[in-house]
């Protein structure tokens, strides 16, 4: 049997799958570039986010020893007599700073600007889809 050549579509359904295709290869697109944006900006932060932990770490080390050190001088230079004052002073003023520095660490994790790329032009594109509906 001979088959019979079949002929694209052609008429007022052609152009329709035509647009159809088109914006299905431009929406594949853009999120195929979001995803990309995506992964890039992971990436990033989970490099920046590693190294500031270990700066962190080292530099919380060396400043417990650092503190320690000056603290059991400091106690040995003091009279007998006001050594407990002085302990007493120090807890003090050592537990005010943790305080502090840990508030001051909180505000900062929550100003971060995790994905904050991807997210602006994700606005980008939905104020643009949005705009297209309304013509």
């Amino acid at each position: 049997m001979a088959e019979i050549p079949r002929t694209p579509p052609q008429g007022p359904g052609k152009g329709i799958f035509d647009s159809a295709q088109r914006i299905v290869t431009i929406l594949v697109g853009m999120i195929e570039t979001r995803l990309r944006l995506v992964v890039v900006e992971l990436e990033e932060e989970k490099a920046n986010l590693f190294q500031l932990l270990l700066m962190a770490c080292i530099t919380l080390i060396f400043t417990a020893f650092g503190l320690m050190s000056l603290l059991v001088v400091l106690f040995f230079a003091i009279d007998p007599a006001y050594r407990l004052m002085a302990m007493a002073t120090t807890t003090a003023v050592l537990l005010l700073l943790a305080v502090i520095l840990g508030v001051w660490t909180i505000s900062k994790a929550r100003r971060s600007t995790l994905l904050n790329a991807s997210r602006r032009q994700l606005k980008i594109d939905r104020a643009l889809l949005e705009k297209e509906d309304q013509e």
